[in-house]
């Protein structure tokens, strides 16, 4: 299929900013070759990979496939990419995306906040948003339009490699960080010059893995589907989230990509869902190369553009395939127009063929790596970190027998007490997904490991902070299928554990031995995280258990103080017998580029702990998946040789003081369908420091007509609460929010009793507990 190029007039409709947007549009797509058409549909990196080898392919991604879009671009392949569409006839701008994941994670100098299960931890709508605003702020002006974020998946299987990447186990909790982080991303509309396109993802049910394998096949009914992962979806969609971007997985035997029912009948009809749809890396291709459903490209594109994708990211036989469904009559022209229809309204509405927001070199200078993001970088920090466990030991100033002001001693250990990769977590500069910034990362002087933060206060107060590393993680091995994948991208390396060092240990236990207080800071590395590195155990790798064991022992034998701190992307299992013997016990997930100073500042006492886990803690791998929000199992109290209960549940953390909860009344307790439940309870602060308190509304709908989980959170508030203070907390929850999915798989408010439960985390005993009475 061969171009037939008209010279555009001065006067075309689409270049005249005036007109319609739909005007524009539809004049464009008028003038647009078929060539042109698919073109405009692919998007591909700047750098692809041949035989796992990385080519710079930006001259070919313009010239040759006419692309639409370009993500994972250096600088200077931007710039020059850009002057190769300006001599195109129809000189369409392109659509620039990148995974700006939790901050510009792929712009040296730039801002790299918490990461979204950190962020998750804060249980703050407004922070989020606030990330998100900061965000677009330093990603405009690079010349980037489009951020790969927020993750909607439901975290269940912790063996999955990319838990750090969702807000969690809870789809309501999910929905509001999900819904801040797009208003964030999108500010005013796509008419302000510092909005990025928000896109929500993996749609849906990606995370439904099996046996915590990256990218398997989700075992997901329609009712499970409507009851749990597609609610955070409907709620951007229907609040104006730009993009959708596709799983990899298939539903019942049917891809994502593919999939009529979840596409058509639920995005675009139930939801009204106009936006662009985009898929995941290759997934087009894998139709092909994987998941064998189609013979070859040409059927692989028809079935996906019938099916209302848009944006074909990665798969670059599309442009051929595509042109050649199109020539046998397997794909009208018509879905080729309407998805190009749709990727052409965005690039309008966001103003590209007037401004195409070129790099703003100035403007980077004036707000990439600000002061003022790296104080909300901080803020946020801070507010993530979860108090698991404390005995007193916590803060340390304020726990020291001899009182505060002494020379404290202080041993740091851990591999990853000084490590600044975990600290700034995945996606974000050396973790390897933009291979123009592979390998470099981020000036390691913006930031803070625990190290840097504890040595920094110890400067400051007369401490002593010492730091060894006392154990390795992991090593790595080649492949054994080979180093490159069916797409010719290079295959991960597999990680092998280290065994325990006796030199590290030796060192470690020296340190150990002369301190008041041992920090040991344990958890995983990035070779454990991400796509394709989901991993069959939570234990900690190498040599890390045996290091807590002996810092341990070292502990009990001088009667230093244990802190066990956890950055980790997810949940790690910790011995029992090692939690017995730690004082407290910290995660951090990955605290992002002040993740250091502000452990540092907890474990001193300056700030108030005041995350809660937004994830249930497991005590052992066995049981996977577990989450607060289950059905109730008829024999679900243990398994015959372990507990089912958790380590810490939904909604846990501690703060260094108490806060009791009592009277909780349901002030409205018959209710309509229309109405709004209203209840009170009273907070009182019985310790001697300032609380911020998240108090948890669940609901438990009493008799139901299907199974339903025992408790769902429905509403929650953030209350500050001061020493010997009591406060009394109003909650609302609208009777609207009080639904199950029926048998007919359709979302209803059934009339009868239910249960508020309300308290300081998911655990049954922490609840209280009041009942009322929906009427028809």
């Amino acid at each position: 299929m061969t171009d037939s190029p008209a010279p555009v007039p001065a006067d075309a409709a689409y270049l005249d900013p005036t007109r319609p947007i739909p005007e524009r549009v539809a004049d464009l797509v008028s003038r647009m070759t078929v060539p042109e058409k698919v073109g405009q549909m692919m998007q591909l990196p700047a750098d692809m990979y041949v035989a796992g080898d990385v080519v710079d392919s930006v001259d070919t991604l313009v010239l040759d496939f006419r692309v639409g879009s370009v993500l994972h671009a250096s600088p200077e392949q931007l710039a020059r990419a850009h002057a190769l569409v300006a001599r195109t006839r129809l000189r369409i701008p392109l659509l620039i995306g990148e995974d700006c994941i939790h901050g510009h994670s792929f712009f040296r100098g730039a801002t790299i906040y918490p990461t979204q299960l950190g962020m998750a931890a804060t249980w703050d709508p407004e922070l989020v948003r606030r990330v998100g605003r900061a965000t677009a702020v330093e990603v405009a002006p690079t010349g980037v339009h489009w951020t790969f974020s927020p993750v909607l998946c439901i975290a269940r299987d912790l063996r999955w490699g990319r838990v750090s990447e969702t807000f969690g186990e809870d789809p309501f909790l999910i929905g509001e960080l999900a819904s801040a982080l797009v208003h964030g991303y999108q500010g005013d509309g796509l008419s302000d010059p510092e909005a990025i396109l928000a896109c929500a993802k993996h749609f849906a049910a990606y995370s439904e893995t099996q046996g915590g394998r990256d990218a398997s096949e989700a075992d997901v009914s329609r009712r499970k589907m409507l009851s749990w992962y597609t609610p955070p979806f409907e709620r951007v969609a229907r609040e104006g989230c730009a993009t959708f971007m596709l799983g990899y997985q298939s539903i019942d035997g049917v891809p994502v990509t593919i999939n009529d029912w979840l596409l058509n009948e639920v995005l675009r009809k139930e939801w009204g869902y106009s936006g662009m749809l985009v898929t995941d890396w290759d997934n087009v291709g894998q139709l092909v190369r994987i998941q064998g459903i189609s013979p070859d490209f040409a059927d692989a594109a028809a079935r996906a553009v019938l099916a209302g994708n848009d944006m074909v990211m990665s798969t670059p036989e599309f442009f051929d395939g595509a042109q050649e469904a199109i020539e046998k009559g397997t794909l009208p022209i018509e879905a080729i127009d309407a998805a190009v229809s749709r990727i052409l309204h965005v690039k309008f509405a966001l103003g590209l063929f007037e401004d195409p927001r070129l790099p703003d070199v100035e403007r980077q200078r004036a707000v990439i790596g600000s002061s003022e993001h790296a104080e909300l970088n901080l803020e946020v920090a801070r507010r993530s970190l979860v108090l698991l466990q404390n005995d007193g030991a916590l803060p340390v100033a304020s726990s020291d027998p001899d009182g505060p002001g002494r020379q404290l001693s202080i041993a740091v250990v851990g591999p990853n007490a000084h490590d600044e990769h975990t600290i700034l977590g995945d996606w974000a500069g050396a973790s390897g997904q933009a291979p123009w910034l592979r390998g470099i990362g981020h000036p390691r002087e913006m930031t803070s490991t625990v190290y840097d933060g504890l040595r920094e206060l110890g400067e400051a107060r007369g401490w002593d902070v010492e730091h060894t590393t006392g154990a390795g993680i992991l090593t790595l091995q080649p492949h054994p299928l080979g180093g490159t994948m069916p797409d010719g991208q290079p295959r991960f390396p597999v990680a092998v554990p280290v065994a325990p060092d006796a030199e590290e240990l030796d060192r470690a236990r020296e340190l150990a031995r002369a301190a008041d207080v041992v920090v040991a800071v344990v958890g995983d590395r990035i070779e454990l995280v991400g796509e394709g590195r989901s991993t069959a155990t939570l234990d900690l790798f190498g040599a890390q258990t045996a290091l807590l064991e002996a810092m341990a022992q070292e502990c009990a034998t001088s009667g230093a103080r244990l802190v066990v701190v956890v950055i980790a992307s997810k949940p790690q299992i910790i011995p029992e017998h090692v939690l017995d013997r730690a004082n407290a016990v910290v995660w951090a997930a990955n605290p992002g580029m002040r993740g250091g100073q502000a452990i540092a500042e907890l474990i001193a006492g300056d700030i108030e702990p005041s995350g809660r886990l937004p994830i249930s803690w497991p005590r052992h791998v066995g049981q996977q998946p577990v989450f607060y929000n289950a059905i109730t199992d008829q024999h679900g109290d243990r398994y015959a040789d372990l507990t089912q209960e958790p380590q810490w549940v939904f909604g846990d953390g501690l703060s260094y003081t108490s806060v009791a909860y009592s009277d909780l009344e349901v002030t409205t307790p018959v209710v309509g369908t229309g109405d709004v439940v209203r209840a009170r309870v009273t907070l009182t602060n019985t310790g001697e420091r300032p609380a911020l308190e998240t108090v948890q509304v669940y609901v438990d709908d009493v008799v139901a007509s299907v199974t339903w989980a025992g408790k769902e959170l429905k509403a929650y508030r953030q209350v500050e609460v001061a020493p010997g203070e009591s406060v009394v907390v109003d909650l609302a929850v609208p009777v609207a929010d009080l639904t199950i999915v029926d048998a007919a798989a359709r979302r209803v408010v059934e009339p009868g009793r239910f249960a508020l439960l309300v308290g300081p985390s998911s655990r049954t005993s922490d609840l209280l507990r009041a009942e009322l009475d929906v009427v028809a």
